[in-house]
């Protein structure tokens, strides 16, 4: 039997356990110093998309930290302290999910929660259940004898550092963040569906590093060039759009002016169409060789792969193109 030493070298590491490692890292050195949205908003855009250009699976769990911080603040409830690590649990696909119940000290949760990244690694989580009155977010601490990953329930290669399985709550105490529907109507919620834009940009930008770097060594023919100079204008774009999506929020971050909808959806739709442009290029010029034999390139690929699919594709866009038609119309009269 081989017994590893305690300081595991990155090779010898899960997914999960060195994208945890460095969640960790990051909670504990940086998440603190990074603004809020409406303050500074550009610069948290560009934290997020720095994280993933490093790593997606860590961005995902620090962007989830950061957002329940957010939300926390937003809400009026105190910022996470140190050694706690968040997540935000909302996802609601069809079935049963999740409720809570009053008691006589307060709320419990129940039922089985889908898609929650860092479920290994996060020591509390915000996270949407409906109730007798509507859907509502609660904090709960993860230390509970009723909250329980589902092993196996997240079998992904693309992401698979986010650890996302599947929880189990079983009468797991619960207080109550904000009243019915506050953690979808406030106006942070569409201020951080840009945010998880900026992790996914920073994938791209990540799936496009072999292009540079190939140019960097001199080793481009004209083939190349084309799908790098389109590369290029397309991250140029998207950089350019998000610095300017954390400018408009500064000026107007309780969305008095209505146009944090709007935004949202132009940002996201926008990033994501570039995420899949870039990578379709960088296939072209490459071919199948660096997904066959580079480690790196082949997981920012399935990484953004699944990252990207967030995005609610046409359904986000239907509702973009009435958007703007009402807008139009507003703006004719």
């Amino acid at each position: 039997m081989t017994v590893l030493p305690p300081e595991l070298p990155d090779f010898a590491r899960t997914p999960e356990r060195r994208a945890a490692d460095l969640f960790a890292e990051f909670v504990r050195r940086r998440a603190r110093r990074v603004p809020l949205p409406g303050q500074s908003t550009a610069r948290r855009f560009a934290t997020l998309s720095e994280l993933g250009q490093r790593d997606l699976s860590v961005a995902r769990l620090a962007e989830g930290h950061l957002d329940a911080a957010a939300i926390l603040h937003e809400l009026g409830h105190h910022l996470p302290v140190a050694g706690e690590r968040w997540g935000v649990w909302a996802a609601r696909p069809p079935g049963p999910g999740v409720s809570a119940t009053r008691t006589g000290e307060g709320w419990e949760i129940s039922g089985v929660k889908p898609y929650c990244s860092g479920a290994r690694s996060c020591t509390h989580a915000l996270v949407t259940a409906d109730a007798d009155d509507g859907y509502r977010l609660f904090a709960v601490a993860l230390d509970h004898p009723g909250a329980k990953p589902l092993e196996g329930t997240w079998p992904a290669i693309g992401m698979a550092g986010s650890d996302s399985l599947d929880m189990s709550f079983t009468n797991v105490r619960a207080r109550a963040v904000g009243g019915v529907e506050d953690y979808l109507t406030r106006p942070g919620f569409q201020h951080g569906g840009i945010g998880v834009a900026a992790c996914w940009l920073g994938g791209a930008h990540a799936v496009a590093a072999i292009l540079y770097e190939r140019a960097a060594a001199g080793r481009l023919n004209e083939h190349t060039a084309a799908h790098l100079g389109t590369i290029d204008m397309l991250l140029h774009t998207a950089d350019g759009v998000l610095l300017r999506a954390g400018e408009e929020i500064d000026t107007d971050p309780l969305d008095k002016r209505r146009e944090a909808r709007t935004r949202s959806l132009r940002v996201r739709a926008l990033i994501e169409k570039v995420c899949t442009e870039v990578m379709d290029h960088v296939g072209r010029a490459t071919g199948a060789g660096p997904l066959c034999r580079d480690e790196r390139h082949a997981r920012a690929v399935a990484d953004l792969t699944v990252y990207v699919r967030q995005h609610h594709a046409e359904a986000n866009l239907a509702e973009l193109g009435r958007l703007a038609v009402a807008g139009s119309a507003g703006e004719s009269r």
